[in-house]
């Protein structure tokens, strides 16, 4: 008898490190069941993409949940504070940014924690970098360790011994590196969005997670596929 494949959640916001995690819980062996947030996001076309993504790779069961983050506003992606534009890499690596969204994190992983509790899934995937990323400090593995021993502590499943695990594959890599993973994965890095400030459904090319990501894939000798601006000129 052929055993059931392990459920998880993962949270999938519809761009490169979302996606690449995806893949690489489906090539695991998982059944993924994704998680999605509309918070009131200036780039609200990355949940198109989300869906296109979990139609095309075949997951469990896709659940978009509303939450209004820009009622709270404090980002320059939930608010009318200017998303910062050409800066040098060397800049994008100090401090935090005002793209930042309050609790984000704690607030995607709350929810997600609550779905897979639901669902029986023992392991919850997520995107989260500490090496090219832009200064978030709940992208850090010392945030996801926090995190994972409340979730333990705080839930039904966790106290009566069946606790979750926290997957964040993506932490330690580069850029590069997770695009050169994908890559081997087959994720369709096209059908991806990463801009913080998209005209339409074109990539800006010019905010902090356009020039990572175009960083990343010239580092890994490779072309972005992802449409900007700049050609359609």
């Amino acid at each position: 008898m052929r055993k059931k494949a392990p459920r998880a959640v993962v949270l999938l916001s519809g761009g490169l490190d979302s996606t690449t995690v995806l893949a690489h819980a489906m090539a695991e062996g998982y059944s993924c069941n994704c998680l999605s947030f509309r918070y009131g996001q200036r780039q609200d076309i990355e949940l198109q993409r989300a869906a296109d993504l979990c139609r095309k790779m075949g997951v469990e069961n896709h659940l978009i949940l509303n939450l209004d983050l820009a009622a709270i506003g404090g980002s320059a992606l939930t608010s009318e504070i200017p998303v910062p534009k050409d800066r040098r890499l060397s800049e994008i690596e100090e401090g935090i940014p005002v793209t930042y969204v309050p609790g984000r994190n704690i607030i995607f992983l709350a929810h997600a924690l609550a779905w897979a509790e639901v669902l029986g899934a023992g392991d919850i995937f997520l995107g989260i970098n500490a090496v090219d990323y832009s200064g978030y400090p709940d992208c850090r593995p010392e945030f996801l360790a926090a995190f994972a021993r409340m979730a333990n502590l705080g839930t039904r499943a966790g106290s009566e011994g069946n606790p979750f695990t926290l997957h964040a594959p993506l932490m330690r890599m580069s850029k590069a590196e997770i695009i050169e993973l994908g890559t081997r994965l087959g994720v369709d890095y096209g059908a991806t969005h990463s801009c913080y400030d998209p005209v339409g459904e074109l990539a800006c090319g010019r905010c902090d997670a356009c020039r990572l990501r175009l960083k990343g894939f010239a580092e890994a000798g490779l072309t972005d596929p992802a449409r900007y601006v700049q050609e359609e000129r």
